[in-house]
């Protein structure tokens, strides 16, 4: 077992909160990434009712436009190194053809195998398919749907990936829901919960205003004195 700041425990703790939220408290903790670490492109969520999904990342390359081109890692290699262990993780996939999406990696059966060895769910700039027989539960947030797997196989895996500029490597804490995703330096996953909390109560200050009768620009001006420095 891999000696971390956190605990199984922490990452479960994070799952109450949104991704944008978490992307709130970074900029609080670690502000020198406020302009990087997380998706830029719209996402699409298999199932938007989930909760968000926490785990460490397992890396991999994929494309599906045409067949391998040379020696490929199985797909069994692949099973070993995704398995959860001691914390959950979340398979992190750059497919790499020149049209992302070409053919889903993500379906039914991939879905409920990967489930049953403990990943929350998956990360893609590639597309997935099955919307209906997907394993319940398995959260997908993904490029796009498409209808057939055509020649996907994996080029790569424990590698740096980039899915829509969020650049990811083995071992790093995901975080996704349906607006995207986001890594989460290890050093800060413990201290989220405090910045959340302080940014909350900043926001709560300018939310009630607001929402009261008689609200003004002048009245926006005293919140923003009383709540201090927010987005």
């Amino acid at each position: 077992m891999t000696d971390r700041s956190f605990s199984r425990a922490d990452l479960e703790t994070l799952r109450q909160w949104d991704t944008p939220t978490i992307c709130n408290g970074l900029e609080l903790i670690v502000p020198e990434r406020r302009a990087v670490g997380f998706t830029v492109e719209p996402m699409v969520a298999a199932d938007r009712k989930l909760p968000p999904i926490v785990g460490l990342a397992r890396t991999g390359l994929i494309r599906a436009k045409e067949k391998p081109r040379g020696p490929i890692p199985t797909r069994e290699d692949w099973y070993d190194y995704v398995a959860a262990g001691d914390l959950p993780t979340i398979a992190v996939l750059q497919d790499i053809d020149d049209r992302p999406g070409y053919g889903a990696f993500w379906g039914e059966v991939q879905s409920t195998v990967h489930l049953a060895l403990g990943v929350a769910g998956c990360v893609t700039n590639g597309s997935f398919r099955d919307l209906d027989m997907l394993a319940p539960g398995f959260q997908i947030v993904g490029g796009r749907v498409g209808p057939s797997h055509a020649h996907v196989h994996m080029v790569q895996m424990r590698c740096q990936v980039n899915v829509f500029g969020m650049l990811c490597d083995h071992d790093d804490v995901i975080h996704s829901d349906y607006h995207g995703a986001v890594v989460i330096p290890a050093d800060a996953v413990r201290k989220l919960p405090a910045a959340i909390d302080l940014i909350t109560r900043r926001e709560k200050v300018i939310l009630d205003m607001a929402r009261a009768p008689g609200f003004s620009a002048a009245k926006m001006r005293e919140a923003l004195k009383q709540a201090g420095e927010i987005h």
